[in-house]
């Protein structure tokens, strides 16, 4: 076993990036106020070709320094606006038959392990503030509510880590990985 170079790992450009098949998953940011978790959520949509990333409210957008430090360029690949209202965001994703799930812990929140995505629907998953989540009125629009479960004595895990689990169990689910 040896650890594999950059030209072995044969990663796409970003012009093919671009040009090529997203997952039918959108990411939606609201009000996230480090720009490290911003950064970050870029380089996993990157990783799992996301469709499209919504900063929405005060989350912060490229350029900014502190978000390539953590992107890593994902910012020219990854297709992404900003919208100051996540609420008609949210609205106009259910229009257009998007499932909206957030992530949250709540009284009707479903497990992840429980959780099963529609296979042929686009997600669009919804991660909140780091303090406060995602806002009460998001989460009465949502179609599904969804919680990472914890054993730990913390009440919450790092926006940037929720990502990137939610990403890798609902594209596995969903089948993207074949």
């Amino acid at each position: 076993m040896k650890k594999l170079s950059m030209d072995e790992l044969d990663r796409l450009s970003v012009d093919e990036y671009k040009a090529t098949a997203k997952s039918p998953l959108i990411l939606v940011l609201d009000n996230v106020r480090s720009l490290n978790n911003v950064g970050s959520a870029f380089r996993t949509a990157d990783a799992f070709r996301v469709k499209k990333v919504y900063l929405c409210g005060i989350t912060g957008t490229p350029p900014h320094r502190e978000i390539q430090k953590t992107a890593l360029g994902a910012t020219e690949s990854v297709d992404w606006e900003h919208v100051s209202d996540i609420l008609s965001l949210v609205n106009a994703l259910k229009n257009d038959g998007v499932n909206v799930v957030a992530f949250e812990q709540t009284s009707g929140s479903v497990s992840l392990q429980e959780y099963h995505p529609e296979s042929a629907k686009v997600q669009a998953l919804v991660f909140g503030n780091e303090v406060f989540g995602v806002q009460e009125d998001v989460l009465q629009a949502a179609q599904e509510v969804v919680e990472i479960p914890q054993l730990g004595t913390k009440h919450s895990l790092n926006i940037s880590v929720s990502i990137g689990i939610a990403l890798w169990d609902i594209s596995s689910k969903m089948g993207i990985w074949r």
